[in-house]
């Protein structure tokens, strides 16, 4: 489904509705894409005035990550609603005989281990927006640094809500070097993620 061509009422509709999907996966890859969108206009209010020149190189380069990044944040939200999906249908696999049982459990196992990676995937790209934020708080439009602070919010929260379903799919999948590998990827992007909102926030509030 393409979520951002349902009206806002109807988005939140397909949320609060007893469907599977979308669910939050989908709902962390949206509020990325409300972050970026953010730090978007932030850059645009820093380059579209004259005054601000002085900042135009260091905030150009942020402007084009952050149109990329919110491009990719709505694949990401398909993606994860139909990562999911995937693993509801292998749930629902017969295992009435041991060879249906053995091929539902692999695709449940695929599937799940793609479910966790699509959420990885918007963890990573918020992180990567994330950390040019500092920068445009600093440098972009002081009337718009609030702006910032909230883009840089939204990317966290997001970050950390992609990481819980990271977490929960993870416990359906059997490759334990998989699963080791994203559990510390996991544990270090929270931790960045804090740091980097913080750094925002702080430029954030010497502003008051």
């Amino acid at each position: 489904m393409e979520f951002e061509k349902l009206s806002f009422e109807s988005l939140l509709g397909a949320f609060a509705s007893d469907a599977p999907t979308p669910g939050g996966g989908t709902a962390a890859a949206l509020a990325a894409a409300m972050g970026a969108a953010l730090a978007e206009m932030v850059c645009a209010l820093t380059l579209s005035k004259e005054k601000y020149a002085a900042s135009h190189d260091a905030v150009r380069p942020i402007a084009g990550a952050a149109r990329r990044a919110r491009q990719e944040f709505l694949w990401l939200a398909r993606e994860d609603s139909d990562a999911y999906e995937a693993v509801v249908a292998a749930r629902g696999l017969p295992r009435e005989t041991d060879a249906q049982r053995g091929a539902r459990a692999r695709r449940v196992t695929e599937a799940n281990r793609l479910a966790a990676e699509v959420p990885m995937r918007t963890a990573r790209a918020a992180v990567r927006l994330l950390a040019t934020l500092p920068d445009l708080a600093a440098k972009g439009n002081p009337n718009a640094v609030t702006d910032a602070g909230t883009a840089a919010l939204l990317l966290e929260a997001a970050a950390q809500a992609a990481l819980l379903n990271v977490a929960i799919n993870l416990t359906g999948a059997d490759d334990r070097d998989f699963v080791a590998s994203m559990q510390a990827e996991s544990e270090t992007t929270a931790r960045e993620v804090t740091r980097l909102r913080e750094r925002v926030l702080d430029t954030v509030r010497k502003a008051f």
